[in-house]
């Protein structure tokens, strides 16, 4: 698989942000709500960052900016295994599944050229 590029990056990490927000207000625990909003803090950094790049850049490799974004990895993995209790909703669970495989292949393919 080619390197995603920064355009690519944006759009997977804004749809999971959407996601997670939408999970957020179902999650039916204080603990759900930490773990969540730990992970939504984490790619709403990146974001950020990646906002401030020029839109003539978004067209190259993407690669990790903030350092919070190196160490969701276990977190996601970790939400993705206690999915059926932290997500309540099906729509929200079934785009979850979806959009996390995403996700993760962008974050291990960055994190495996460090």
């Amino acid at each position: 698989m080619s390197q995603a590029s920064v355009a690519d990056t944006l759009r997977e990490y804004l749809s999971l942000l959407e996601l997670l927000d939408d999970a957020y207000w179902e999650a039916s625990s204080i603990q759900h709500k930490d773990m969540l909003y730990d992970i939504i803090s984490i790619f709403s950094q990146e974001v950020a960052e990646m906002n401030k790049l020029s839109i003539m850049d978004h067209h190259y490799p993407y690669e990790v900016i903030t350092e919070g974004i190196r160490r969701v990895v276990p977190k996601l993995e970790r939400l993705d295994e206690n999915r059926e209790d932290v997500i309540q909703r099906t729509q929200t669970l079934t785009d979850f599944r979806d959009i996390l495989s995403s996700v993760l292949g962008i974050l291990e393919a960055q994190l495996a050229t460090m």
